[in-house]
């Protein structure tokens, strides 16, 4: 399994970076051509969710940190071939989740 990490810096606060991030989760799946489907959940400050499209899962958490957010995405084999494009991707689409 590929795993990819980013952080993304932000100056909202915890609290802040939290609400933004569960209200705008659903929107990564807007982002994937065709669309996705996103399920998200909470232990503490660190989001678990999912994005599943065209037949592939990636598991995904992201803590809440109250300067950043750091996430983690597990990439399945087939799209390990991808992780640069799906990196890039996700550092373009998390920080707006934030603003």
């Amino acid at each position: 399994m590929t795993t990819i990490t980013l952080d993304i810096a932000h100056k909202l606060g915890k609290s802040a970076a939290r609400d933004r991030l569960d209200r705008g989760i659903g929107k990564i799946g807007e982002t994937i051509p065709g669309g996705g489907a996103v399920t998200h959940r909470w232990e503490g400050d660190t989001m678990h969710f999912t994005v599943a499209a065209l037949g592939q899962t990636l598991q995904c958490t992201a803590t809440v940190h109250d300067d950043k957010v750091h996430a983690i995405v597990d990439l399945p084999p087939m799209l390990a071939l991808f992780a640069d494009k799906i990196r890039m991707g996700l550092a373009g689409a998390l920080p707006k989740l934030l603003t």
